[in-house]
């Protein structure tokens, strides 16, 4: 098949100097309209919601990459965030044991492979021998140790995989709990290897999932697509890139988050290719796709084989795709403008950050990463 990257070779000048929004303090727009632009609490030039640039940045594709690291360095979980989710975690581990002490509780998803951002959910799965998932059981269990507070605790039943999803009363974090899921662990064992393999791929990952999350895109039930999807779709752009050799360290991250957005933003063709990652990764035409699953179903728009189980289509339920695809395209025009020499010769003081020009760091954010060092940190402090 035709490579989706293209051939081009950038030359990019080196130097060498109304959707859901409650519960998400990461969403800065206020309407469909904006999707496309970045601006903290809807004023699209704040510049003071850069919060990660302490430093002044080289010029064009340099300054790009040193401030991909520095955003990365900034919204990378602190000892003491990772503390709570572990105090979380515990708090209804304790009362999956309570109810059934043989049950096994184990972390998967974001949480466990590190790429989490701070107001990520935690996915728990439970393991145990039941006929069918006991979520009217576990339910009320946590009702009755008042977990979730005045906050509601969903039980969804009739889901592909049956799910209840709460917020954590005493820290607002988001739990979704699952049972008997056993390729939920496996698939965060596989992120890990990659992640060993591609060193690149956590900052590339955490811009992309707070770029798609203050869009309110970072879901498939808001028309987003998955943190899965978006994990395997980086890993595939990696796996065949035209150029590069991307299993290398000092690789600018500048140059592969603009082709990011271009390939799939302008170039990936939804219609026809589907995405394989194992065995090295491949473009598949969707027609061999269909004769794999062999189950009759059809591939999705966005349709990536899931490593784990061939049959199954990762990307299947992400009916908003193509609206993913749109901000993509804006963000790679957004940022190839912003590294160019002619952005230099008009400088605006209202974008000193290249970044900033499409995401930001909401003020609830800062507050709440700001409570929650102070929180547990005083407790690491007091169990010391």
């Amino acid at each position: 098949m035709k490579n989706q990257h293209g051939n081009k070779h950038h030359q990019y000048q080196l130097h060498s100097s109304g959707r859901r929004r409650h519960l998400n303090r990461s969403n800065t727009f206020h309407g469909i309209n904006q999707l496309l632009s970045a601006g903290c609490n809807g004023n699209y030039s704040d510049s003071s919601c850069s919060l990660w640039k302490t430093r002044r940045y080289s010029p064009g594709i340099n300054g790009l990459h040193e401030e991909i690291v520095d955003f990365f360095n900034f919204m990378s979980p602190r000892p003491e965030e990772e503390a709570m989710r572990r105090d979380v975690v515990n708090r209804i581990e304790g009362v999956i044991k309570d109810l059934w002490p043989t049950a096994r509780v184990e972390i998967f998803g974001s949480f466990s492979t590190g790429l989490y951002l701070p107001t990520s959910d935690i996915d728990l799965v439970v393991f145990g021998t039941w006929d069918h998932p006991p979520l009217q059981e576990l339910e009320q269990a946590l009702r009755k140790h008042n977990v979730a507070g005045p906050y509601p605790i969903k039980v969804l039943d009739k889901a592909t995989v049956p799910i209840i999803k709460l917020t954590d009363q005493e820290t607002e974090v988001k739990v979704d709990i699952s049972f008997n899921v056993q390729t939920a662990v496996k698939a965060a064992q596989l992120i890990k290897s990659y992640l060993k393999r591609y060193t690149v791929l956590p900052p590339l990952i955490f811009v992309l999932k707070q770029f798609l999350l203050q869009r309110d895109l970072n879901e498939v039930f808001t028309g987003g697509i998955s943190s899965y999807s978006l994990i395997l779709m980086a890993i595939s752009f990696l796996q065949l890139h035209p150029r590069i050799d991307t299993r290398r360290a000092n690789i600018n991250l500048g140059i592969l988050l603009i082709e990011f957005f271009e390939l799939y933003g302008r170039d990936f063709n939804y219609l026809k290719t589907g995405i394989r990652v194992k065995n090295g990764g491949a473009y598949l035409a969707k027609e061999e796709m269909v004769k794999a699953m062999g189950n009759g179903n059809r591939p999705s728009m966005l349709c990536i084989e899931d490593p784990l189980q061939p049959g199954n289509d990762v990307g299947r339920s992400s009916y908003g795709v193509l609206q993913v695809k749109q901000v993509f395209d804006f963000a790679y025009m957004v940022l190839s403008h912003g590294v160019s020499p002619l952005a230099r010769a008009y400088p605006n003081k209202e974008y000193d950050s290249t970044l900033g020009r499409i995401i930001k760091v909401s003020p609830e954010v800062v507050f709440y990463r700001d409570w929650t060092i102070k929180k547990w940190g005083a407790k690491q402090y007091a169990n010391d």
